[in-house]
């Protein structure tokens, strides 16, 4: 009896001690905090029940796991975005300002990138998060996604090369940051149209996920006037007070919004040359549910 608690208390320690890295690679996979939840339920099911003397590596062993359930997730939620009404934005998270500063957690978790690995096949998002963002070998990612390390090697190549095409790649200093958040949350609750051209970027694009629950725009909208005028003509119809309260969402500057005192939904902004291009704004309910209290990462 004592050796059968003894391997359950071996087998929770290993686990805690190393799920904020399972967590964030779940997430990183999915783009969903409740769906990486999942994925670690069921990670530990599995890693509960094995025997602990013939694991040589914890951690990789772990990430094994949780990686080959993230995959079949990951497959059964892009069938279920086929069906979603209206654009799909990735689950924000609440995230600590020491994720802003490390600056290779922060973009590898910012909304941009993060709809870039979008449009990666499963696998090919699988080995680019394992391989760019937590620096595993070709050997550990092969043994993950249960390909050969020369084909895995392969995706990697065709992976970072789509990703760079696509990714942002400016990264600007925090007071910069602050100073265009400021601005534009300025702007944003006095309704103030200069205000806003003055501090979008000519190429902003605005991206808004109301799940059909919410109000939302049908697509993304493009160029500095058209965001402008869609958010000021959208506050303009009512007659309700805006407020905006600064945050870090995935590790970037954000706003919590509140219509007439009542929270509404998050905007996340990405600034590049101290401007805003982009502004990805979550409505839909379900997707605000880690917006409450941080949520701890780590690549390591």
């Amino acid at each position: 009896m004592r050796e059968g608690g003894n391997q359950a208390d071996r087998a929770t320690e290993v686990f805690v001690v190393h799920r904020n890295l399972l967590f964030t690679v779940a997430y990183e996979m999915l783009g969903s905090a409740a769906d990486a939840e999942d994925v670690l339920q069921e990670t530990w099911l599995n890693w509960s029940g094995i025997d602990f003397d013939s694991v040589q590596d914890q951690r990789a062993y772990l990430v094994r796991i949780t990686t080959r359930r993230a995959l079949d997730r990951l497959r059964a939620i892009k069938r279920r975005k086929e069906s979603y009404v209206g654009p799909w934005l990735p689950e924000p998270l609440l995230t600590a300002p020491d994720v802003a500063e490390n600056v290779e957690l922060a973009e590898s978790m910012s909304m941009a990138l993060m709809l870039v690995l979008e449009t990666l096949s499963p696998t090919e998002r699988a080995v680019f998060v394992l391989r760019e963002a937590f620096d595993f070998g070709y050997d550990e990612i092969a043994a993950a996604v249960g390909k050969s390390p020369a084909a895995v090697r392969q995706t990697a190549h065709r992976a970072r090369r789509h990703v760079d095409a696509r990714r942002p790649r400016e990264v600007v200093a925090p007071s910069q940051a602050r100073a265009a958040v400021e601005s534009f949350q300025r702007a944003l609750e006095t309704r103030d149209l200069q205000g806003l051209l003055d501090v979008l970027a000519p190429e902003v694009v605005i991206i808004s996920d109301g799940g059909g629950i919410k109000q939302a725009a049908p697509r993304p909208i493009t160029g500095a006037d058209k965001v402008a005028r869609y958010i000021v003509g959208g506050l303009s119809k009512t007659d309700i007070a805006v407020t905006c309260d600064p945050t870090v969402v995935n590790g970037s500057p954000a706003l919590l919004i509140h219509v007439d005192g009542q929270f509404d939904g998050v905007i996340a902004l990405r600034v590049e040359q101290a401007r805003i291009t982009g502004l990805y704004y979550v409505r839909n309910p379900h997707k605000l549910t880690h917006i409450a209290a941080k949520t701890p990462l780590t690549l390591r």
